[in-house]
């Protein structure tokens, strides 16, 4: 039985920043601290309307939601004067989200990302489509009273038949209304585990335990270009989770792909997505720890045409940057060692707090360790469906790197 969505009024909350924080809101950035805030007219709770007003007048210059909960005290939701948080005001966010994602639905692909949180307005609020089914992950509290209404024009936008709510964990440690993680909310789902195409290739992701919203949708174009590179290579792709580039490699005839990953779980959705697209490329799939595995095959002389090192975040909070920069290092190296003669490396970063700059500073001085002579060819982000509208935004970062000899 589906719960009823909750009825939870909201107040306006009348909100003046310090000259700093005014000046983050001037410049569209979506985030208000508690230092930020000099003077607020009344106790918030989360989801209250937070009107801003300009420090030297009472000219109303955005609107967000307060959020109790975090240090990010306000998310910015509009700029530049006041707004009602209508249906209306809602619908045009989407619409807009909707229209930047065209180009990607006008190719043979059903999986996207509709709403990427802050960067489509929507801060705390991801909105993923799988073939005809939406994931929402709420990330913060402060949605559960726009929640139906966002829901509805979500459903209306973007046509999809189901729609499936999970929560992250903070959310999860507040008030859930009666809404568990991974509750279908609209519709119905046959089976949790959604087929899925993206340019062509099929993927299956579980959009009620996978991590997540089921799968990682921003590589794709990463994936995509991989795959082209792969005909008649043998191919390793490490920290490989649900088989991303593995499949597309086979798909495209790869002669041989090895997959790498420390999750026997998630190796054998790999294997099945690979045995969701006709291929003659033989494909193997390895449970080990990656910088263990990888210093073994150095040592046995190991080499792959096209080696994809795609890890998952090392720098969560500001003390773990220095770790993460000696990790990329590492692997840059093992990642040379590992490559054929005239072949390709991919090296890849979703660690938000590691710079483009330094990421890549990094792999060059790796690889001139090495000996090696290379070249950088491309360097691609986001996919189109990942829009960036503010720095903290930018988290995806990905180096091909051509080997000369």
């Amino acid at each position: 039985m589906k719960p009823e969505f909750p009825d939870l009024p909201t107040k306006t909350l009348a909100v003046k920043l310090s000259k700093l924080g005014e000046r983050s809101v001037r410049a569209h950035h979506p985030w208000i601290f508690s230092d930020s805030i000099v003077k607020i007219n009344k106790e918030g709770t989360y989801g209250d309307v937070a009107v801003i007003f300009a420090l030297n007048s009472n000219k109303a210059i955005g609107v967000g939601l307060f959020d109790p909960g975090s240090p990010i005290r306000i998310k910015m939701l509009h700029f530049d004067e006041g707004a009602k948080l209508s249906a209306e005001f809602f619908r045009q966010k989407i619409e807009n989200a909707f229209e930047l994602r065209q180009p990607l639905l006008k190719t043979k692909t059903n999986s996207y990302r509709l709403l990427f949180g802050e960067n489509d307005g929507f801060p705390g609020f991801i909105a993923d489509v799988y073939a005809d089914i939406l994931v929402i992950k709420l990330y913060s509290a402060i949605w559960w009273p726009y929640l139906e209404t966002i829901v509805n024009e979500l459903i209306s936008i973007s046509k999809v038949k189901t729609v499936v709510l999970r929560l992250g964990r903070n959310v999860q440690k507040e008030a859930t209304h009666g809404f568990n993680d991974g509750q279908v909310i609209f519709g119905t789902l046959k089976n949790e585990t959604i087929v899925f195409q993206e340019h062509g290739i099929k993927f299956s992701a579980n959009v009620i335990h996978g991590h997540k919203t089921g799968y990682f949708l921003d590589h794709r174009l990463n994936r995509k270009k991989v795959g082209a590179l792969s005909r008649n290579k043998t191919v390793l792709d490490v920290f490989a989770y649900a088989g991303g580039f593995s499949v597309h490699a086979l798909a495209n005839e790869a002669k041989e792909v090895t997959s790498l990953d420390i999750s026997n779980q998630a190796l054998e959705l790999a294997f099945a997505n690979g045995k969701l697209n006709p291929h003659s490329g033989k494909h193997t799939v390895v449970a080990a720890d990656a910088f263990d595995q990888l210093e073994q095959w150095v040592n046995e002389n190991r080499r792959f045409d096209v080696v994809v090192i795609d890890p998952p975040s090392f720098a969560k909070r500001a003390s773990e940057i220095a770790v993460a920069q000696k990790k990329y290092a590492q692997l840059a190296r093992l990642g040379a060692s590992l490559t054929e003669k005239k072949g390709l490396l991919v090296l890849a970063s979703c660690s938000s707090r590691v710079t483009a700059s330094d990421f890549f500073n990094i792999n060059e001085q790796a690889l001139k360790s090495s000996g090696r002579k290379f070249e950088l060819i491309q360097i691609t982000e986001h996919d189109i469906d990942h829009p960036v509208s503010f720095p903290e935004g930018v988290y995806l970062k990905c180096g091909y790197y051509r080997f000369k000899l």
